[in-house]
């Protein structure tokens, strides 16, 4: 069977942990794009880790993790989680690499940052981890495979080109120092040995395993308001974050898929710019932040504090179609334990019209939350593993939202760890 497991919203629902759990019944995991510019959180036997650009079934023995061709990959940092993995007890994990994924360049990084600055104010939120000049190169055709990396005539001369245009960029409009091919030539061959012993055609691979019905899950980053299509555009990251597109960056048939899991956190956060209407500030959103999880609501890669906001059921119910979801796995229930009432956003107002149709970003950017208050349950729930079991205002809150938004509820999360877990 074929799972996807994807994100709601923004991102940060805690699809690391539905990863690894759901991987204990896997044979294979995919990642199947975005980079290392966001972080998946897992706490588990070894330790706590935030994995960036692994698949999050590393820690499972006996699955092969696959970095998919839709990924953007970046070798450097590639090489940094095999050694912090191995530095915390993991050894020789089971890796296989596309053939055909792109490479980040040392260029694109320069050039995230360099644009980042050059849009002052006005700038995206980046991380600064060269994923939009990354994808920009890969859709104009000027980036460059992995497998370019055996044949370094092709290399050498793709890097050549590529430069020509940037030095144009870098002069006029950045004011840079320019780039010299050889100088990245000479650094990005050295990948070649590093990646060497992993990379494979993943694409016969994976067909070949679900002939033989194998057990496989593609592990998504962000969440359905970060598509670049679907989402709150331009706010968006730059590769679709949708489980339709999984098929594409993993290379196996649209019809593989039968189970979609998507992810939505007991709340809202997210991190960069843009419309977030359920939104709040100050102390509520600080101690909100604070408690959330046992890091708390700071970004995996960049550290940066999480903007806060209470669960937004417009914009979930859209992610949740947008995902052509099967199942809800709802996370984080236990951080808000602490709560009297607890706000849940049920539409939103545009213009004096209350709608609960989640709309284009002009639109989305006048919009005022429409609030419903739902009563607390003041107690701890970690730890409990049977639903039936959770305070009677705990589960209502679960079957309100389930209610609102329109999809199943088949797993809930009530804690980090992978035993945290309750299915319904």
């Amino acid at each position: 069977m074929v799972k996807a497991i994807v994100g709601a919203c923004w991102g940060d629902e805690g699809k690391g942990k539905i990863t690894d759990m759901l991987a204990a019944d896997a044979d294979i995991v995919i990642r199947f794009q975005g980079g290392s510019n966001a972080g998946h959180t897992i706490i588990n036997d070894y330790g706590k880790f935030a994995l960036h650009q692994m698949p999050s079934g590393i820690f499972n023995k006996n699955i092969v993790n696959i970095i998919g061709t839709g990924v953007a990959f970046n070798v450097p940092y590639f090489v940094k989680e095999m050694k912090y993995l191995k530095e915390n007890g993991l050894y020789n994990p089971a890796i296989l690499i596309s053939d055909r994924v792109q490479l980040l360049m040392p260029y694109h990084i320069l050039f995230d940052t360099y644009e980042e600055a050059r849009l002052s104010d006005k700038q995206f939120g980046s991380t600064k981890s060269g994923i939009a000049p990354f994808y920009s190169d890969k859709y104009a055709k000027t980036g460059i495979q992995i497998c370019d990396l055996f044949h370094e005539d092709v290399l050498k001369e793709r890097i050549e080109a590529a430069c020509e245009i940037k030095n144009v960029l870098l002069e006029h409009l950045y004011h840079q120092p320019l780039l010299d091919p050889k100088a990245i030539f000479d650094e990005v061959i050295e990948y070649k040995k590093l990646v060497e012993p992993y990379v494979v055609n993943t694409t016969e691979y994976l067909n070949k395993a679900i002939k033989e019905g194998k057990n496989i899950l593609l592990e998504g980053q962000l969440g359905a308001l970060k598509d670049p299509d679907h989402g709150i555009f331009p706010m968006t990251t730059s590769s679709s974050t949708l489980a339709g597109f999984a098929t594409i960056g993993a290379g196996i048939p649209p019809y593989a898929i039968e189970k979609i899991y998507t992810v939505a956190k007991a709340y809202s956060s997210a991190v960069g710019g843009g419309a977030f209407v359920s939104e709040i500030w100050g102390d509520e959103a600080q101690e909100l932040r604070v408690r959330g999880g046992d890091a708390g609501e700071f970004g995996a890669t960049t550290g940066r504090p999480r903007r806060m906001g209470w669960f937004d059921c417009v914009a979930t119910r859209y992610g949740c179609m947008l995902q052509g979801t099967t199942d809800v796995a709802f996370t984080a229930i236990d951080v808000l334990s602490y709560l009297d009432e607890i706000p849940v956003c049920i539409g939103y107002e545009i213009n004096g019209v209350v709608t609960n149709e989640f709309p284009v970003t002009p639109l989305l950017e006048k919009a005022k939350p429409v609030f419903k208050i739902l009563p607390g349950w003041k107690c701890d729930i970690r730890g409990i593993s049977q639903y039936d079991k959770l305070p009677e205002n705990a589960r209502n809150y679960v079957e309100f939202i389930e209610k609102e938004i329109g999809y199943p509820i088949t797993i809930v999360s009530n804690g980090p760890k992978r035993s945290e877990i309750i299915y319904r």
